[in-house]
């Protein structure tokens, strides 16, 4: 098993899509990249602790490869926007990579260089040693599957997990 933290907006779209593969065998919704001790979700919110709201996810690099976890991070969000995904505005919503070792650093940098390939313009996604993981609050774990019919996941969270089920089909879950 591997775990990678990756940070794209708000973590409830990255946690709904990560939920859909085959070999994904835990997703936690999380803080990381910032200074403030046992953040809360209204604390990162202000922009002020420096954490993103991230995704640690665990998978079975057997049944799917690390290329497809990292590939579908870049396809789920748009990495050329600076500290924002679409209307979530500030630091906490960034485009990041947190490594743990040396191996991962490598591993994300040529993801973010096999974006740089599909997307026009330039990759801002940052690539950060991986500090602390705080859990984030048991009510933004597994958001989307809790909350299907709320409005941030029908306009932003449903489209994305769309989007990742058509273009990695071949790893979704049966449903």
């Amino acid at each position: 098993m591997r775990t990678f933290v990756v940070a794209g907006g708000c973590f409830w779209c990255l946690d709904a899509v990560y939920r859909t593969l085959q070999g994904v065998k835990d997703v936690v919704s999380g803080y990381t990249g910032g200074s403030t001790v046992e953040p809360s979700y209204e604390a990162v919110c202000t922009g002020a602790t420096g954490h993103a709201e991230a995704v640690a996810v665990t998978f079975d690099e057997t049944v799917i490869p690390s290329s497809v976890i990292l590939d579908v991070f870049f396809t789920l969000h748009d990495p050329r926007q600076l500290n924002r995904q679409g209307n979530d505005v500030g630091t906490q919503y960034r485009s990041a990579m947190f490594y743990a070792d040396q191996e991962q650093k490598a591993e994300f940098e040529a993801a973010r260089d096999r974006a740089a390939e599909i997307w026009e313009g330039d990759i801002v996604t940052t690539i950060e040693p991986l500090g602390v993981y705080w859990r984030a609050e048991e009510y933004h774990q597994d958001f989307f599957a809790k909350n299907p019919g709320q409005g941030y996941c029908l306009a932003v969270a449903l489209p994305k997990v769309n989007k990742v089920r058509k273009s990695y089909a071949q790893y979704v879950l049966a449903s």
